[in-house]
């Protein structure tokens, strides 16, 4: 193989390399593809590239052109590490800066053109990543110069497939903070009032063996006892039953989640399960009803009848009210995040911009989801009634609705700290399948069970955002951040399926949070509008003249709702925010944090004065002589 003009792998093991940090992967809207690195951190340089710890490069390939859709094509040299895709251009420019991309991103890898291509730049590899991009790099044809960096590249990029470890396994950086610990499930089942007379802690699903999906900590009736709770399990598409998500700190109004009932075509009727549902509406004793959210459309629910599922029968389940709410499903939302796609990447077409978005649905579908969160807040908040929810299997829409119905109601999940905790505990520990729908290290791209369920939820938090803007202690950055390690691969906190699985491979010890990550730099996420009932650096409570709203509740209309460009248009350097933007933030978090100090000293300074004149014994008036 020639040397100047093919690959040259390197180093094919997977040892480990003592490094110090670097953000290769950019967590913020204004990164891109032309320059998508640029963190604080510390960072080991090996040659041209700042290296993670634990990261190592694997392969190089020379004389290789970058076809960016928007600046043109760029040479250079591009490094596969067992982290990241790395290029750089040979003489870099402003608009041909390096690029790096986690192979984590990446969905597939195809070769474009053959040996006999012709036309220049026509033979090389194209890059189809999750993150709403593509990537394109031509290679020289003699001696078939891609191929070396091919079959790398293939190798890493999908370790799962070819029986090798994800990077997360790899790296170890340690941080000052373990956010393996911000959520304990005690500690916030104790938050919200549990135990109390009608709801009780167990641990019957300590193994695993009652439902294998669900997390080993449940918040059941307390007259719900174990023989009951396993009698129920059977009536529940896998084993899901229904367990506390919230509940309400004054009415005790509840919201649970579950799965749909086995009814089938038959109409099969568990006495069982009737009876449990009844206790949980006779845990709330400011309402004696229950209003049954099903994510669904109702002719969808129907159908699953056929495959043995169905839905509560409001003649079996007494003072119950059923309501379907419209919600499509997994494959629906992945094709509708296809259409717009291709709508904002590579180029964005100004003739059809507003009628390609209204074509892709992606907004109708966001409108949907938040419409359905609304009706549970109106009922738990307003009409103080309890509410259950639940789709098919209870880890997709079921976990949108009560995460998003759960961050209207509660502030606490409106702080940093507070939203961690309502990922782990929604999404994570109640079993959304990440692994499945977002492909960890698995080459199947067009396996059927993808779907961007969590990234549709995180739009949905930024809508609330834009509609609430000092309701929230984090920027958008956050969810940015979260979304692109979601895919990443370079922490443990969203891999596999269930917490089952996660303790089974011991993600805790064997691999870094990304909560370790992201509370380690808060100050690059905090909101300087944010007014809160825990106000980062506060030290006195806000004014009663900005105090926050309590409970959310956002105009879920095609109106109000936007296209969050700052997510899905950030590779077009023409759509993504600048670097004053954030640097802008950051000042005002620290110019807020001086002034709150500064109010914090002046009532201090009041009130000893206050004090000290408290003390002073009044003067006596001498005698007036006439």
């Amino acid at each position: 193989m020639d040397k100047h003009n093919s690959s040259e792998l390197l180093n094919s093991d997977f040892s480990l390399s003592k490094n110090a940090s670097s953000d290769s992967l950019d967590s913020d809207s204004k990164s891109s593809s032309l320059n998508s690195k640029h963190g604080q951190d510390s960072s080991h340089v090996l040659g041209d590239i700042q290296l993670l710890d634990g990261e190592k490069v694997m392969g190089v390939a020379r004389d290789v052109t970058y076809l960016c859709p928007y600046s043109g094509p760029s040479r250079g040299v591009l490094k596969v590490t067992n982290y990241q895709l790395h290029f750089r251009p040979t003489e870099a420019t402003a608009l041909q800066t390096t690029l790096s991309v986690p192979l984590g991103v990446v969905s597939r890898i195809e070769k474009v053109g053959g040996a006999s291509s012709k036309g220049e730049n026509s033979y090389g590899i194209e890059v189809f990543c999750k993150d709403m991009r593509n990537l394109r790099f031509a290679h020289k044809q003699e001696n078939h110069s891609r191929r070396g960096i091919f079959e790398k590249l293939q190798q890493l990029a999908f370790p799962l497939s070819h029986r090798l470890p994800l990077f997360a396994f790899s790296y170890s950086e340690s941080f000052p903070e373990d956010g393996w610990h911000v959520y304990e499930p005690i500690t916030e089942l104790r938050r919200m009032g549990v135990n109390n007379d009608m709801w009780r802690i167990t641990r019957i699903n300590d193994k695993y063996e009652i439902c294998d999906s669900y997390p080993s900590v449940w918040a059941v009736p307390a007259a719900a006892n174990d023989d009951l709770l396993r009698s129920v399990a059977a009536f529940r598409s896998r084993g899901r039953i229904p367990v506390l998500a919230w509940i309400h700190p004054s009415s005790q109004a509840t919201i649970t989640r579950c799965s749909q009932p086995l009814v089938g075509v038959s109409g099969k009727r568990s006495r069982e399960d009737e009876r449990y549902i009844q206790l949980i509406m006779d845990a709330n004793a400011q309402a004696h009803k229950l209003f049954i959210m099903d994510a669904r459309p109702s002719a969808n629910a129907i159908a699953n009848k056929a495959k043995g599922g169905g839905y509560e029968s409001e003649d079996a389940y007494q003072n119950a009210e059923l309501v379907f709410l419209d919600i499509h499903n997994i494959h629906v939302m992945r094709e509708s995040l296809r259409k717009l796609k291709e709508l904002c990447f590579p180029q964005i077409d100004q003739t059809r911009w507003f009628s390609g978005i209204e074509a892709s649905c992606w907004l109708k579908h966001i409108k949907c989801i938040l419409a359905g969160a609304v009706r549970i807040v109106d009922k738990v908040e307003n009409h103080k009634t309890s509410v259950l929810v639940h789709c098919s299997d209870g880890w997709d829409r079921t976990a949108q609705l009560t995460a998003l119905a759960m961050l209207m109601l509660d502030p606490y999940y409106r702080t940093l700290r507070g939203f961690e905790v309502l990922i782990e505990k929604e999404w994570l520990s109640f079993g959304h399948k990440f692994q499945l729908r977002i492909g960890h290290g698995d080459e199947r791209h067009s396996d059927a069970d993808r779907s961007p369920v969590f990234v549709q939820w995180v739009d949905c938090v930024w809508q609330l955002q834009q509609q609430f803007p000092t309701a929230f202690e984090f920027t958008e950055r956050l969810l940015i951040t979260i979304v692109d390690h979601l895919y990443s691969c370079r922490f443990g906190t969203f891999l596999f399926n269930t917490e089952r699985e996660r303790v089974k491979e011991e993600v805790k010890s064997k691999t870094v949070s990304l909560w370790s990550y992201i509370n380690s730099r808060q100050d690059l996420y905090l909101n300087p509008l944010y007014w809160g009932p825990s106000s980062f650096g506060a030290t006195t409570p806000p004014s009663p003249y900005s105090r926050p709203q309590i409970v959310l509740v956002p105009v879920a209309s095609l109106r109000i709702i936007k296209l969050w460009k700052a997510l899905y248009c950030r590779w077009n350097p023409t759509m993504r925010q600048q670097d004053p933007i954030y640097q802008r933030t950051r000042e005002l978090v620290a110019l807020r944090a001086q002034l709150e100090a500064a109010a914090a000293a002046a009532a201090g300074e009041y009130a000893q004065r206050h004090h000290r004149m408290a003390l002073t014994p009044p003067r006596v008036a001498s005698p007036h002589h006439v």
